[in-house]
């Protein structure tokens, strides 16, 4: 499935609640948020029947997304459900990680291959300062990342690095992540919803690579392929990795400084039913209301695929006159 600017369309991010067990100051408002209510967001025979539509219109590649996808119930039937379809999409799911020790076993039963962890400290003080939560709920997350890799879990971790916040222990990531030969990408603070007005400053790929150089040695840049992952051939995203002089590698997703909108090949699928066309912008298609509607099968892939065809050339983050989306990061899923 191609896009108006002959994009190859084939990794879908679906969120499949708004709700999240933290509070991340560049995601979500301490107090948080009036939840969407039950009939708001699609049930998981919904998110099938919608996933069904674009898998078969070409996307190989399914990401579980929230808030956090975990604190909804029995997630791990939907995820069974998606490995169900005809066209065998890879599946896996971003998460927070607090909950993965109960979960990550019956998630790989049911056909995930993979998770990605967020993990922006292991300091308790600072994790506690940054999704303003407290309760050893870090532990929790390390204990997550370990249990889903003796679950036979493909793990990666997302940092986010920022300025006075973590910027100190983007080394001590490092070192984390490669005794246990995990993946690490940092990923640039993103000007959505609470982040815009945090007063978080988020670091540059390029200030981060020159900390982490100071520290390690010269940085090589890998062929894209590396972003590859797990069994068989599937879409890479948008992350470039670099290999550190002791073999291990680190990623950066930068949207800002190093945009790849002409390699974009996602779309999101929001809690409520939108299908997004781009982060930063408003356009979409609201396929709830063609579920609900009575649409055929072949009148929403029709649907879907008229919506692809009007995908953004590219995002427009920090244009003044920009139509934007309002929606937080929390409700698109990142």
């Amino acid at each position: 499935m191609r896009d108006g600017f002959a994009r190859t369309i084939e990794y879908l991010r679906i969120s499949v609640t708004d709700r999240c067990s933290l509070r991340c100051r560049y995601c979500m408002p301490e107090t948080g948020v009036p939840s969407l209510s039950h009939d708001d967001i699609l049930t998981y025979d919904e998110i099938v029947r919608a996933a069904g539509a674009l898998t078969s219109l070409g996307v190989r590649k399914i990401r579980l997304t929230g808030g956090e996808p975990l604190v909804r119930k029995n997630v791990s039937a939907l995820v069974a459900m998606l490995a169900e379809l005809p066209e065998r999409p890879r599946l896996v799911l971003t998460t927070n990680g607090v909950a993965l020790t109960e979960h990550a076993r019956e998630l790989k039963a049911a056909g995930l291959s993979g998770v990605n962890v967020s993990l922006d400290t292991l300091s308790e003080h600072v994790f506690e300062r940054i999704t303003r939560r407290d309760g050893h709920l870090l532990e929790k997350a390390l204990a997550g990342i370990e249990a889903a890799q003796v679950a036979g879990l493909a793990v990666k971790l997302n940092c986010v690095p920022m300025v006075g916040v973590n910027e100190e222990e983007l080394s001590t990531l490092v070192r984390f992540a490669a005794k246990r030969k995990i993946p690490l990408r940092f990923i640039s603070l993103m000007p959505i919803g609470c982040a815009a007005a945090s007063g978080l400053i988020g670091m540059s790929e390029d200030a981060v690579r020159q900390q982490l150089a100071a520290v390690f040695g010269a940085l090589e840049e890998l062929p894209n392929e590396a972003e590859e992952d797990g069994e068989g051939d599937v879409p890479t995203g948008p992350a470039r990795y670099f290999a550190l002089p002791d073999g291990s590698r680190i990623g950066f997703i930068d949207a800002l400084d190093h945009p790849f909108c002409t390699g974009c090949n996602r779309v999101r699928l929001t809690a409520e039913g939108f299908l997004k066309l781009c982060l930063q912008a408003r356009d979409g298609l609201d396929v709830r209301a063609l579920l609900r509607g009575g649409a055929s099968n072949a009148e929403l892939r029709a649907a879907i695929a008229d919506a692809i065809g009007h995908k953004p050339q590219e995002h427009h983050f920090g244009h003044a006159d920009a139509a934007a989306d309002a929606r937080y990061m929390y409700q698109v899923g990142g």
